[in-house]
């Protein structure tokens, strides 16, 4: 959960014997003043040369095709890149914690390919997620909540389930912001009680925003090939924007919510989060399906696509009709500045511009999203809870809370609760005040705003900035978001993509296609163009802080 401002706001194959020594649980995470330390020291070039850098899964695959690289390498080299750039150098801390079945997962997956059996485009491919999502392994799944932290999931994630069964490696999982960023009013972004802090891969002193931080971080910085975040409103979109990716936030119902530790049954959604659009795509389809444990699944049928790597044409912006949300830019000139040559881009690649195509209803629902929210926080953690059992000291949101508070030194040193014991102080799901909230935010979102500007102007997608620029990271203050537009389809639960656009000096910046529910694949169309057209992603350089000119003399 991203806080708005109404809400507060990784050589060869004799890599691996080295890299299993890095693999396990992280029993100490590197304190706070020592990675602060460590980006200061640093000169903001990538400490060691990584042979897969910006490596595509279409280019991984090819080579393990070829013969001339094992996913057990692969893996083996991620697992070393994590301890080089993540544990040490520049500290990034976005993996909370590695996959100690890694390496064997990797052979596995390496027997099946000489055999012959190839399971599909992820097949060997290693995968962070968010520590939300459950894994029936040796890892934890505790939302950086310490209040969590005990055995293992005792069943996978749907979507977990549906990556093994891709043939993909579970590498790790990453850090996030603690319980999604909706803990408190007055959070830090990327901040965990378990995990400590993310930090931005390509300005070290800067947030990588959230929740979904660290997995942003992590596939920014190479250290796999691709990821998985979850969103509730802007957790996916911001992180990715934030850090120079691709991400996608699919319609709900798409990919199931089931085994993934909630906030809202209304608006969350896990997704893709990749340094391509066609990564993006190709992990997208690999973990569709419908899941009898998520009702919202059962719209998808019929309507999701398992290789939505098909709508990846470089043609797609030709005779596309486009409209400009205007009332959703506007929050920082160099945004601004980004965004119109964005619209360019998007014209000389044949376009239909529509200028503007404003969502009317932009930011009337968000009262009406809070209380959404709120009731369906404490509903959806407790339902959590209780299938988690014994694998867990806390059995409700009210549980966590007093954990919270007697642990308050490590879960609290630097903001509050606020948010979660508002949420408990809720009613039920059954509160007229909670229906009539819902009712609103989808009449306002959805047929009232996404799909009235649509259809006015027959549009194939709506564009806007996904994010301002990264502001410094300030666990005293808190987050000082720049903007972004993340909200919209967020409440409507339909889909967006974020594509890398431009840069505010060292930071990147997004743009966002935002179209109607189950649209992903013309969206992918879309952003694919517009990234080949553009072609604006860059590799970070761990720089420690944003260079910042001398002034001119006489000025």
């Amino acid at each position: 959960m991203t806080k708005r401002i109404d809400r507060r706001d990784f050589v060869a194959s004799t890599l691996a014997t080295a890299a299993a020594a890095t693999v396990g649980t992280m029993a100490t995470l590197v304190p706070m003043q020592t990675a602060q330390a460590a980006g200061e020291k640093h000169d903001g070039v990538q400490p060691d040369a990584f042979p897969y850098a910006e490596l595509s899964v279409l280019e991984l695959q090819s080579r393990m095709a070829k013969g001339t690289l094992t996913s057990r390498t692969l893996t083996a080299a991620y697992l070393t890149r994590i301890a080089a750039v993540d544990r040490s150098g520049p500290t990034l801390n976005s993996v909370i914690e590695t996959n100690p079945d890694a390496l064997a997962i990797a052979a596995e997956r390496d027997a099946e390919r000489r055999a012959g059996k190839v399971r599909g485009p992820l097949h060997g491919i290693p995968v962070l997620i968010k520590d939300n999502i459950d894994s029936a392994d040796r890892m934890q799944t505790t939302a950086g909540s310490l209040a969590l932290v005990g055995k293992p999931a005792p069943r996978d994630a749907f979507i977990v389930q549906r990556l093994r069964e891709a043939g993909a490696v579970l590498l790790g999982k990453t850090n996030l912001s603690e319980w999604a960023n909706f803990r408190s009013t007055r959070s830090t972004s990327g901040w965990s009680g378990r995990g400590g802090q993310t930090r931005h891969p390509f300005v070290l002193d800067r947030n990588p925003c959230g929740s979904s931080s660290g997995t942003g971080t992590a596939i920014s910085a190479n250290l796999a090939a691709v990821g998985i975040g979850t969103e509730t409103d802007g957790s996916i979109i911001c992180p990715s924007s934030i850090c120079g990716l691709v991400g996608i936030k699919p319609t709900v119902g798409l990919w199931s919510r089931s085994g993934i530790i909630p906030i809202s049954s209304s608006q969350d959604t896990a997704g893709p989060m990749a340094r391509t659009v066609a990564d993006a795509a190709a992990l997208l389809g690999a973990l569709t399906g419908v899941d009898g444990r998520d009702r919202a699944t059962t719209e998808s049928a019929g309507k999701s696509a398992a290789d939505y790597t098909t709508f990846l044409d470089a043609k797609s912006l030709q005779g596309a009709r486009i409209g400009v949300a205007r009332n959703m830019a506007g929050f920082h000139p160099m945004t601004d500045a980004a965004f119109e040559r964005a619209i360019d881009a998007l014209r000389k690649a044949g376009a239909v511009i529509v200028d503007p195509a404003n969502v009317p209803t932009v930011g009337k629902y968000d009262e009406a999203e809070l209380d959404v929210l709120l009731y369906e926080f404490k509903a959806g953690v407790n339902a959590y809870l209780a299938e988690r059992g014994s694998t867990v000291s806390v059995r409700t949101m009210d549980d966590v809370i007093a954990f919270n508070r007697a642990n308050s030194s490590v879960e609290m040193p630097y903001f509050g609760q606020e948010q979660m014991e508002r949420s408990q102080s809720m009613g039920s799901l059954d509160d007229a005040k909670y229906r009539d909230a819902v009712a609103a935010c989808r009449r306002l979102s959805r047929d009232e705003g996404i799909d009235a500007i649509m259809a006015q102007h027959s549009l194939d997608a709506i564009i806007a900035p996904s994010n301002g620029p990264s502001w410094p990271t300030d666990l005293i203050n808190g987050d000082r978001y720049s903007g972004g537009n993340s909200s919209v389809a967020a409440v409507a639960g339909y889909p967006s993509i974020t594509v890398p656009m431009g840069f505010a000096d060292a930071l990147p910046l997004g743009v966002s296609f935002i179209g109607r529910a189950w649209s992903e694949g013309r969206l992918i169309g879309l952003a694919y163009a517009f990234e080949q057209a553009t072609e604006a992603r860059r590799a970070p350089r761990f720089l420690p802080t944003v260079p910042i000119a001398p002034p001119k003399r006489g000025s």
